[in-house]
């Protein structure tokens, strides 16, 4: 019998170790290192599932141009995410914090395809747990199967039976296949279940999606890797306290990256936002100083966000700087031009900014809606509710293009905004006329002040 080698493998980033250590030299993670077998196990290294290994070296001028099959789905948003449906053989990793309700929003799609036949497979909840979370939502598949199983192999097995159209493993952590005797969970196992449900889809054409938990800090646990070998990766994002839903495309090889698709979570699922610029926009009726609205786009949709900003006198010895859904570097940029190029005493203010709707945005459009709310708190003056601000804000106190600039102009006519402040060179690109929108162009931020605050 072959003698059993032991390795401490850091469950952060992959990296082996001979011995155990506080602290992993691959990330300097601390207290990351479990000990996994790596040679000598005696199980099964094959596949219950035959592969396709009659591919030879090609060519590429012999290599046929086809384009993929997709599956849509009754879910715009899921379809926009991933570029226009889901794609035969693709394998799709879902991430998000837990509670957040990845399972909701994949046994909604299942429950969704009623013509398509479906293997769910659960390693957290048993089949009654699910059958009591998909009697809440209205939605019925008679061909939706559903498992609670971890074991890979007799997951496999399921899948000879069945003949499924579409595969969902919720989670990846949970799986496990007895090639390898190391704990469910770890990285080998992570790493070794992924890349046999890959192969799968892969020589099936059947996608698989596949549910990753996140760890403490945000990213998927599990080896980095496993991000690297499948097709897509989805972010599911929100506050559980909350009740809208973000999902994001953070790596697509079948679509465009940085997508989004936005959800409410209501007591009969997640429904979809058909109209996401609602959701930033508070629809108030008074008005009040340091609240400007941007232009912003998300993958090719653009939206309009309200940005608050709250300039008071310093508290205490050093002034702070508090920023909630935009970069705190570029804020303390615009600080600088602000007190630089215009004059502003923002130096010895404590500065408080905060993007509604709980979304990120890194869009250099989003700076001058910022420095006009900044300016706005500042001297205590209400900015009109019907302008919209689109341009990015250069370090000479200039503004400067940006992309997409008519997409932006007609989100913010559609709903009835009256004025839009824009770099005035590229109005003079714009093909379209619009009617009930005015244009006012500038090319430095004191010729917006003038046109707010006057």
């Amino acid at each position: 019998m072959a003698k059993i080698k032991t390795a401490f493998i850091c469950q952060n980033c992959g990296t082996s170790h001979l011995k155990w250590q506080g602290q992993c030299t691959g990330c300097n993670a601390w207290g990351t290192l479990v000990e996994e077998i790596v040679s000598g196990a005696t199980a099964k290294n094959s596949s219950p599932i035959a592969l396709n290994t009659q591919s030879k070296p090609l060519p590429l001028t012999e290599i046929e141009a086809t384009t993929e099959s997709r599956i849509p789905t009754k879910d715009e948003e899921f379809n926009r995410v991933l570029g226009g449906g889901i794609v035969d053989g693709s394998v799709v990793l879902i991430g998000g914090e837990p509670g957040i309700g990845k399972s909701t929003l994949l046994l909604q799609l299942a429950l969704q395809l009623g013509d398509k036949k479906i293997l769910y497979v659960s390693g957290e909840e048993s089949q009654n747990q699910v059958k009591l979370r998909a009697s809440r939502l209205p939605f019925d598949n008679d061909q939706l199967f559903v498992a609670s199983e971890t074991n890979l192999e007799k997951v496999f097995n399921y899948f000879k039976e069945i003949q499924p159209e579409i595969v969902v493993i919720d989670s990846i952590q949970t799986v496990y296949t007895e090639a390898l005797e190391s704990a469910p969970g770890s990285v080998s196992q992570v790493r070794e279940s992924a890349s046999k449900l890959i192969r799968l889809a892969k020589d099936t054409h059947v996608p698989i999606f596949l549910v990753g938990h996140i760890t403490k800090e945000g990213s998927l646990a599990g080896p980095k890797v496993l991000e690297h070998m499948v097709d897509a990766v989805l972010s599911f994002e929100g506050d559980r306290h909350n009740q809208y839903r973000i999902i994001r495309t953070n790596k697509n090889r079948f679509g465009a990256t940085s997508e989004l698709g936005i959800y409410h979570m209501t007591g009969q699922g997640l429904r979809e936002v058909s109209n996401p610029s609602e959701i930033f926009l508070s629809g108030r009726e008074e008005q009040f100083s340091g609240v400007a609205v941007g232009a912003t786009l998300e993958g090719l949709r653009p939206l309009l966000i309200e940005t608050q900003a709250l300039v008071s006198n310093m508290a205490y010895g050093t002034a702070q700087r508090s920023s909630t859904g935009f970069d705190l570097r570029r804020l303390n940029m615009i600080l600088a031009v602000l007190e630089k190029r215009c004059g502003f005493k923002m130096g010895i203010k404590d500065i408080f900014l905060n993007i509604t709707g709980g979304l990120s945005v890194a869009d250099p459009a989003m700076d001058l809606a910022i420095v006009v709310a900044l300016v706005s708190s500042l001297h205590d003056v209400a900015v009109s509710p019907k302008a919209v601000f689109a341009s990015e804000v250069g370090l000479a106190g200039e503004l400067r293009p940006i992309s997409r600039l008519e997409q932006r102009i007609s989100e913010a006519e559609k709903l009835g905004f009256e004025e839009i402040f824009v770099y005035q060179k590229q109005l003079d690109g714009l093909e379209k006329n619009y009617s009930t929108i005015k244009l006012i162009g500038a090319q430095k931020l004191d010729e917006v002040f003038r046109n707010t605050f006057t």
